[in-house]
């Protein structure tokens, strides 16, 4: 089970690295990305492009991906911090991963069951889309797990174009605090560290794949802040 995770975190890697050689990094436009994508006539409109995102297809441009990502923070429904319905449900899925490493029919139906309910909670849980991923080439759903490996690699990637991650000032940007270390654990890095910095600074230590390196990496946690205080000024 591990080993096939570890195979699909490899090629999502290829993609990442891939996509951003080609790509300037730039810190996304909040404000424009604001007005698209609560704006009913506008092709970015939130609902329109998860409508595309929930979809069997890989349609959507870059741009489509940058403004649903930063877009999900305008939502009324946003909480960053909010857990899933599902946790004890995942809990115990996820003891059932690495227990095993062959699956039976019944126990892949019901991690594929429990990821769509988890997606339609919140369309950018990355641990769910991953696992989305496995289930379908278990079941060699091979087209399938294609598609939603592409979705996976293009949120990261949406990510890694925010910026460099190696200053406050270049920051990457999220729009969930768990995506900090997710995005790490999905390139085989691991985080050793984690301090805020105010006024709005995430600096993660991270240990590089083959353990010999440490590093220090940068995230903006700005808009995702000012959104949830806006829905919870007691929390300030």
């Amino acid at each position: 089970m591990v080993r096939r995770l570890l195979i699909i975190i490899s090629v999502l890697v290829c993609g990442i690295i891939t996509g951003v050689a080609q790509l300037k990094p730039a810190h996304p436009d909040m404000d424009a990305i604001r007005e698209a994508s609560t704006d009913p006539n506008s092709k970015y409109y939130y609902p329109r492009l998860l409508e595309m995102f929930m979809s069997n297809d890989t349609v959507m441009t870059a741009d489509d991906y940058r403004y649903f990502y930063y877009g999900s923070m305008f939502q009324e429904d946003y909480n960053p911090y909010r857990e899933s319905p599902y946790e004890n449900q995942i809990k115990q899925m996820e003891k059932l991963y690495l227990k095993q490493e062959h699956l039976t029919r019944a126990e892949r139906q019901s991690i594929e069951e429990l990821a769509k309910k988890c997606l339609e909670d919140n369309p950018l849980d990355l641990r769910q889309l991953m696992y989305r991923v496995y289930v379908y080439e278990q079941n060699k759903k091979y087209n399938l797990a294609k598609i939603w490996k592409h979705k996976l690699d293009r949120i990261l990637l949406t990510i890694a174009a925010s910026g460099s991650g190696t200053t406050p000032e270049d920051a990457w940007v999220v729009a969930y605090p768990s995506h900090e270390f997710e995005f790490f654990n999905l390139s085989g890095g691991s985080v050793t560290g984690r301090e805020f910095q105010p006024p709005y600074y995430d600096k993660l230590t991270v240990r590089n794949k083959k353990g010999d390196k440490v590093a220090e990496h940068y995230f903006n946690l700005h808009t995702l802040l000012e959104q949830y205080y806006l829905k919870h000024p007691e929390e300030r």
